[in-house]
């Protein structure tokens, strides 16, 4: 990991980008982070529109997390931002909208497409990062993963023991085969639905809600679009992860 820029936030955040190899990403630390005191981890998941563009919405998330005591990180997901052209994904994002501007139902085959070499890729990166991002002063544990692609959030909670809590929002191209994972998820769960979300199978997501093998999973459902998410929702989801961040964990067993 190489740190390629620093800014200090308001509230004492410090805001750092860095590069991992190739893959671009942000560290945002509280002012509370010391190697004497290290401070729990949230890793925030996002779409796959860039860095740049989502930066503002990172950012208030990362300021919340500073503000709860626990540092946030991101990375630039394949194919996005400035990382290469990912011929295959664009080809799938390009059947997507041919397909629902079309008013065509969107099928598995598109779906498999675009989620899962998303997530093959992507989650060993996303451990990777963990794995240097641990291993900075300040920075202990333990470790909660929020928003971003459901299906790269479910395969996380899988393989990823350092991951101790998810919050994820409710999406439904998820794969079948996703819904065979989500059956091993034993951590605790905060998952977020737009209850009227233009570009969501309400039925799928519930669908998916229900083969979460977790036994604390809650569901908050909201009435409104996909950009009506009510401000409250924030306060919800930074309570679920002060629950399970600064409390004890239990060892391998209590997942």
């Amino acid at each position: 990991m190489r740190f390629t820029s620093e800014q200090h936030l308001d509230g004492g955040v410090l805001e750092r980008g860095f590069t991992l190899g190739e893959i671009p990403g942000i560290l945002w630390t509280p002012a509370s982070a010391s190697p004497s005191e290290p401070v729990p981890l949230v890793l925030l998941g996002h779409p796959p529109l860039g860095l740049r563009r989502m930066h503002p919405r990172l950012v208030a998330r990362a300021r919340r997390c500073a503000a709860d005591g626990f540092a946030a990180a991101t990375i630039e997901l394949p194919g996005s931002g400035d990382r290469p052209r990912w011929a295959a994904l664009e080809q799938a994002r390009a059947d997507l909208r041919r397909a629902m501007e079309a008013g065509e139902p969107v099928g598995e085959e598109i779906v498999d497409a675009l989620v899962l070499p998303l997530v093959d890729k992507s989650v060993p990166e996303w451990r990777a990062a963990l794995d240097a991002l641990l291993a900075l002063p300040g920075i202990g544990g333990p470790v909660g993963y929020s928003g971003g692609v459901i299906s790269i959030g479910v395969r996380l909670a899988v393989v990823e023991p350092r991951i101790v809590a998810a919050g994820l929002f409710a999406g439904s191209l998820v794969p079948r085969s996703v819904f065979e994972e989500a059956r091993r998820v034993t951590i605790p769960l905060h998952v977020l639905l737009q209850w009227d979300d233009e570009g969501n199978d309400r039925q799928a997501s519930l669908d998916l809600f229900d083969a979460f093998g977790s036994r604390e999973k809650t569901l908050h459902a909201n009435m409104g679009g996909h950009t009506g998410v009510p401000r409250f929702a924030g306060e919800d989801a930074a309570g679920f992860f002060a629950r399970h961040l600064r409390q004890p964990q239990a060892g391998p067993g209590g997942r």
